[in-house]
C-alpha cells in the first residue's frame, strides 16, 4: 500500500478528474490525502476524504480575454494560489509521507515542495494549456510564462528547480488522447489516459420530463469561467434554433437570466446534470474546456465549439481537425451560421462517426484505471 497526496485548484474541471483517479487509488487499496479548500472539497469527496485545509483563494479575472487572459491566469491565480498554499503543502509532505505526490499543472506549489523533499512526483493534466503549449510561435509570451514558472520556484524552494514543476520527469497524466489530440508522444513517462469520470455531489433537480424524445437534443454549455459574457452568444444560439423548432429541442445550461423569456423548445436549466444527459444528446454547442468536451466525445457526441479563452482555441482546432465537430468564433458568428452548424453536425453521420471514434480511444485508454496503475507504478 502506497501513500498519494493531491493537490489540485478550486476548479471543477481541474479538481474532478483528480477525485476520479483518487477513488480509483482508494480502490486499488492505497491511502489518498488532498492539499486544498476544505470547503470546495469536501463536498467532492466526502467525509471521510483528508484534507489539509488551505482556505479559498478566490480568482478574479474571469473576465479576461486572449493572452490578457493567460497573463491574469499566472500573475492573479497560478502563482499567488503557490505561494499561498506552499506552507500547507510542506505541512502535509511532513505530516503525511506520502510516496508521491500528484499535482496539477497549475497547482506548483505541490511539485516544487515534492522537489525540495525529494520526492517522486507527478503532473496532472487537465487542460491542454500546457500541453499543447498554445504559444510555442509566440516565443515573447511563452519565455515569459517560463519566466512567471521560474520565479515561482526560486520564491520557495530559494533556487531555481531542478524540474520545470509543470512537466514531471517521472510521469505526466494527460487526460485525454492523440485520437483527438492528433500527437503521439512515445515518452515513457507520459500517460495518454482519456477522461477520468466518477460521481459528483449534489445532482441537481432537472425536468426531464419536459425532454420531447421525438425531437433531436441539443446542449449548450459554457461553462463556469465566463457565462457574464453569454447574453449575446445565447441570444444567437436560441435564433438560431428557430428554424430548426419542429425537429430540434435544446437545452441551454445558463442562468435564466442570460436566456429570458425562451421559446418552447428552449429549456434552460442553470445547473444541468450533463453526465446524466449525455446518452441523450445528438449534438453539443460549448466553449471548449477539455472537460466538457471530452465528456462529450467520451459519448459520442459531435461538437460546435465556440472558444472564449485559455486552451479552449486548442481544444476547438483539435475537435475540427479530428472532424468530430465545428469550428466557430464566439463572438462573430451568426445566428444563420451557427444553424448551419448544427444542420450539419445532426445530419452528416461523419461527425457522430468522428465522435465515436474519439469515443472509442478514450475507453481503450482506460480513464481514472490506467491513470492510478501508473501511479501506482510510480510509487512502487
Amino acid at each position: 500500500m502506497s501513500r498519494f497526496l493531491f493537490v489540485v485548484p478550486p476548479l471543477a474541471a481541474h479538481a474532478n478528474p483528480a477525485a476520479a483517479v483518487s477513488r480509483a487509488l482508494t480502490g486499488r487499496g492505497h491511502e489518498v490525502a488532498w492539499v486544498g479548500s476544505e470547503r470546495y472539497l469536501r463536498p467532492l469527496l466526502g467525509a471521510e476524504a483528508t484534507v489539509f485545509g488551505t482556505g479559498l483563494r478566490p480568482y478574479r479575472g474571469q473576465r479576461d480575454r486572449g493572452l490578457s487572459a493567460v497573463r491574469s491566469l499566472w500573475d492573479d491565480f497560478v502563482v499567488p494560489f503557490c505561494a499561498h498554499i506552499a506552507p500547507q503543502v510542506n505541512d502535509a509532505v511532513e505530516t503525511y509521507r506520502p510516496h508521491v505526490v500528484v499535482a496539477d499543472q497549475h497547482a506548483i506549489a505541490g511539485s516544487l515542495v515534492a522537489q525540495r523533499h525529494g520526492l517522486r512526483w507527478a503532473s496532472l493534466a487537465p487542460t491542454q494549456m500546457e500541453q499543447a503549449r498554445p504559444f510555442r510561435n509566440v516565443q515573447q509570451v511563452e519565455r515569459w510564462i517560463e519566466g512567471r514558472v521560474a520565479a515561482a520556484g526560486e520564491a520557495l524552494l530559494g533556487a531555481a528547480p531542478e524540474h520545470d514543476p509543470r512537466f514531471s520527469p517521472h510521469l505526466l497524466i494527460d487526460f485525454t488522447t492523440p485520437a483527438l489530440t492528433g500527437r503521439h508522444d512515445p515518452s515513457a513517462h507520459l500517460a495518454a489516459v482519456g477522461p477520468a469520470l466518477g460521481p459528483r455531489p449534489g445532482v441537481p433537480d432537472f425536468p426531464w420530463a419536459a425532454l420531447d424524445r421525438d425531437r433531436r437534443l441539443v446542449l449548450v454549455t459554457i461553462g463556469t469561467v465566463a457565462t457574464d459574457l453569454g447574453r449575446d452568444f445565447f441570444a444567437r444560439v436560441v435564433r438560431a434554433l428557430e428554424p430548426l423548432s419542429g425537429r430540434v429541442q435544446a437545452v441551454i445550461n445558463a442562468p435564466a437570466a442570460l436566456v429570458p423569456d425562451p421559446p418552447p423548445h428552449v429549456l434552460v436549466a442553470p445547473r444541468t446534470p450533463i453526465p446524466e444527459l449525455l446518452p441523450r444528446v445528438d449534438a453539443m454547442i460549448c466553449h471548449g474546456g477539455m472537460s466538457t468536451s471530452c465528456e462529450a466525445l467520451l459519448n459520442g457526441i459531435p461538437l460546435i465549439v465556440a472558444p472564449i479563452k485559455y486552451d479552449h482555441p486548442i481544444v476547438a482546432r483539435q475537435v475540427a481537425a479530428a472532424g468530430a465537430g465545428r469550428h466557430r468564433h464566439f463572438d462573430r458568428t451568426s445566428a444563420a451560421q451557427f444553424t448551419t452548424a448544427i444542420e450539419a453536425l445532426l445530419d452528416d453521420p461523419e461527425y457522430r462517426a468522428s465522435a465515436e471514434r474519439i469515443a472509442a480511444s478514450f475507453t481503450a485508454a482506460g480513464g481514472a484505471g490506467t491513470a492510478a496503475e501508473r501511479l501506482e507504478r510510480l510509487a512502487a
